[in-house]
């Protein structure tokens, strides 16, 4: 039995978040849900998501974690917890929980296979590690780290060993060979364990990516429970503007639901958005004036 989800979320990903909180409670209304914040939300989505939709904040340490390590928090928590990990870019499409009923497993992964050059360029690179005279073996699995299940206290951060400088934030030691935040490192850790006979993992259908179309995933069959219980994630593939993404019905009708429990729903709702599309515009405009600063300071 899972005991919680968590959602790691960010100020840019509020909207998202919005919609995954929402196909959560649509398919699972009673499961305890925390959000792995590690840094700044946009103003006043706790407080909305606490009030009207009973989530909480996890208790993982505060400050900067950097891409994506937030999400190995719940692993390092009290032992026995069994928990379900999300990115905010993801929705639910059934009782995506039941998947874990009958795996006692410490991870529950997405079984999807990987090609040798696409694992290279997203998890890590054993040629590399070859070249750089630092062999690593070659993964028995690779999953998206968007969507797992784990079970806390069997992973400590002493098993990421000289891997991770725990900083605020944490950094990839060598990201010639570990790619996209913890994501390789994650992978590689759990392979070593795995293999070492230290922990179990199960692989499952659990991930559909975006990209490769909702068509039997629609809005309809979701909603109506007639679709397969699976998470759709939108790596690499979000927008601002939501309508002209695959699958936009889909969230849409999400962020619907998700609005039907706050007052003044569809006032909050434009307001929420034009917040969320200015968070971004300001967000890169200051990424660009840091990028034109560092270009003039190296001139100089």
């Amino acid at each position: 039995m899972i005991d919680c989800v968590y959602i790691a979320a960010s100020k840019l990903d509020a909207r998202f978040t919005r919609t995954c909180v929402a196909s959560v409670r649509y398919f699972h209304g009673d499961i305890p849900i925390r959000l792995l914040v590690g840094g700044r939300l946009q103003p006043r989505v706790a407080h909305e998501l606490r009030r009207y939709w009973g989530v909480q904040i996890a208790d993982v340490p505060k400050g900067n974690h950097g891409w994506g390590f937030i999400k190995l928090e719940p692993l390092f928590g009290p032992r026995g917890e069994r928990f379900l990990v999300l990115d905010s870019d993801t929705v639910m499409t059934g009782r995506v929980l039941e998947l874990a009923d009958s795996h006692d497993e410490d991870l529950i992964v997405d079984n999807s296979k990987v090609s040798l050059e696409l694992a290279k360029a997203i998890y890590y690179d054993c040629d590399k590690a070859a070249e750089q005279g630092s062999p690593i073996p070659s993964p028995a699995f690779l999953f998206n780290t968007g969507q797992w299940f784990g079970r806390s206290g069997v992973l400590t951060r002493e098993h990421f060993g000289e891997l991770v400088e725990w900083g605020c934030p944490p950094r990839v030691r060598n990201p010639q060979i570990f790619k996209n935040g913890e994501q390789g490192i994650f992978n590689f850790v759990a392979n070593e364990q795995l293999r070492l006979g230290r922990i179990s993992v199960a692989r499952v259908p659990l991930m559909h990516w975006a990209g490769r179309g909702t068509k039997e995933l629609d809005a309809r069959r979701v909603l109506g429970r007639a679709a397969a219980p699976l998470v759709i994630h939108w790596a690499g593939m979000k927008m601002v503007r939501q309508r002209g993404m695959i699958g936009a019905d889909l969230l849409s009708s999400f962020e619907e639901i998700y609005y039907q429990r706050l007052p003044v729903r569809r006032g909050r709702r434009i307001l929420a958005n034009c917040e969320n599309a200015l968070t971004h515009w300001v967000d890169g405009v200051l990424v660009r004036g840091r990028l034109f600063l560092q270009k003039v300071s190296k001139r100089w």
